[in-house]
């Protein structure tokens, strides 16, 4: 449940690896940094409730500031390092971050953050890896404060932010738990640690960004029950085949934009590794295209799980790899909450019928910090305890959920609905596609119609013709109606290091 639970039985064994340099972290150097910078931390007069940021592309220090927070009973707030510096005063603002911890490569993203009272004084901007104008030495912080645990450790909980692919990140903040760091599991623990068998024995690799918030609340999972994690800086196939390997890892999470990377490796890369020790691997963030489902378990075997959840947490589905070729394209069955299908007035749709998914709950699931507008938004019109995070889909007569699309993404196009995400997961199928985004454009006639944009793999050279055989390609599998009108050859698609498309930035270039 803790990572301090494990110092007295295996305090040598690592808790983290970064897998790029072969260094680590021991459970007792977990439990005594983190202890040092929770003891910090209470010096500066932080108390339960209050709200730490950490700023840093993928570090083993995040590991120690996550578990200072949790064994503090506060709030850690993970924010993309990617941002600007002004996005990033945003969310330190809205999550009024008291204390900041940041990684000297992303000097840039906390170049302003001086400028926010709380994170002015002494002690309470921090940065590692380097220097940072403004900031304390993460190391010498660490060597001036106390080794002694403290006597009272409440568990504390992330407060993350929605990745902003459709609009500005929305803050999601839920209540504290009540209870002891090392006496109460946290809920990630409970469900997806007992669903998916993670124990002492187990080898997580996390190929993402920990600010991203399946990434680190898994990895917190793997350390909670005294497994070890692989921490890769950033994706990259091969070398998450390699990492597998060398490390025999047995679990792992990815988004499927990872999966078709790895799938267009050539035959004799893929081969050249061994990925038997895999007992899970498991996916989320967005449905994965049938084909490549099926390709991964041909590849990796009867090993593929999928959930469907959200940073928000309002409720969650899961499918193993046998319903998964039983049932191409569902996310599976409730795990967390009721699932409802409902139309745009909120009344709900019978089986078979596309509407916008909410989940019943017995409580409010969450609300976006400082925003009742947008927490009511993803409420249902008559029962505040189901919420939505805009996915479209349907249900079958099994309770399974299959999702189309996302609300955001739809197109309307002469009054028609079209969800793109269809097309997309075709054309993703053809060998001359490396990625694809399908948006909405500007049309005088319809409104608007679909447009393909389409990044090419190595080998390929943009062509009408090309065009041509790709729309045809799609018009073969799936009703005319759907077939984009066009297709644009682009260099790359703006996506996050998580995997999402970020598809308001395509259609900027549209407007």
């Amino acid at each position: 449940m803790f990572p301090g639970n494990f110092v007295a039985t295996t305090p040598d064994k690592p808790a983290v690896i970064a897998a790029a340099t072969g260094e680590s972290l021991t459970y007792r150097q977990l439990d005594e940094n983190s202890t040092r910078i929770a003891n910090h931390l209470a010096a500066l007069g932080l108390v339960r409730g209050d709200n730490v940021a950490v700023v840093s592309d993928n570090s083993l220090r995040i590991f120690e500031v996550y578990w200072a927070a949790l064994r503090s009973g506060m709030y850690l707030t993970a924010v993309n390092h990617h941002l600007t510096a002004e996005e990033t005063n945003y969310i330190l603002t809205d999550c009024g971050a008291q204390v900041v911890f940041a990684g000297a490569n992303v000097a840039a993203a906390v170049a302003d953050a001086g400028e926010l009272e709380s994170l002015a004084r002494p002690g309470h901007r921090i940065a590692w890896g380097g220097a940072i104008d403004g900031f304390d030495e993460y190391e010498r912080v660490l060597a001036g404060a106390s080794p002694e645990p403290r006597t009272d450790q409440p568990r504390g909980t992330d407060f993350l932010y929605s990745s902003g692919t459709t609009g500005r990140p929305k803050g999601i903040k839920i209540p504290l738990p009540d209870g002891q760091v090392n006496e109460i599991p946290d809920t990630y623990t409970v469900v997806f640690g007992g669903l998916y068998k993670f124990t002492s024995d187990t080898v997580y690799l996390s190929p993402a960004p920990l600010y991203h918030a399946a990434p680190l609340r898994y990895c917190g999972v793997t350390n909670s029950v005294g497994g070890t994690v692989i921490m890769m800086d950033r994706f990259e196939p091969e070398a998450a085949l390699a990492a597998i390997d060398k490390y025999r890892v047995t679990h792992s999470q990815w988004v499927p934009t990872m999966f078709i990377r790895m799938l267009k490796l050539p035959a004799e890369v893929r081969e050249r590794y061994d990925v038997s020790s895999i007992r899970y691997a498991v996916h989320a963030a967005a449905p994965c295209p049938i084909e490549v489902k099926r390709a991964m378990i041909e590849w990796w075997g009867p090993v593929i799980h999928e959930y469907w959840a959200s940073t928000e947490a309002a409720g969650a589905t899961m499918i193993g790899p046998q319903d998964a070729l039983e049932r191409p394209g569902s996310v599976g069955t409730a795990l967390l909450g009721i699932i409802h299908i409902c139309d745009d007035a909120g009344a709900e749709l019978p089986v078979g019928e596309v509407g916008l998914v909410y989940i019943e709950r017995d409580f409010v699931p969450f609300q976006y910090h400082n925003d009742p507008v947008k927490t009511r938004e993803a409420q249902h019109p008559e029962h505040e305890t189901w919420s939505t995070t805009g996915d479209i889909g349907y249900l079958d007569e099994d309770g399974f959920l299959y999702l189309t699309d996302r609300k955001a993404f739809t197109i309307i196009s002469g009054g028609v609905n079209i969800y793109p995400q269809e097309a997309e997961n075709i054309l993703i199928g053809h060998p001359a596609v490396y990625d694809v985004a399908i948006i909405g454009v500007p049309d005088a006639d319809l409104g608007e119609v679909a447009k393909a944009c389409v990044q090419l793999a190595p080998g390929y050279t943009p062509s009408e013709k090309l065009a041509a055989e790709l729309l045809g390609y799609v018009g073969e599998r799936i009703a005319a109606f759907k077939v984009p009108r066009s297709v644009d050859f682009l260099d790359d698609l703006p996506r996050t290091p998580t995997g999402k498309l970020v598809k308001r930035e395509l259609q900027k270039q549209y407007s």
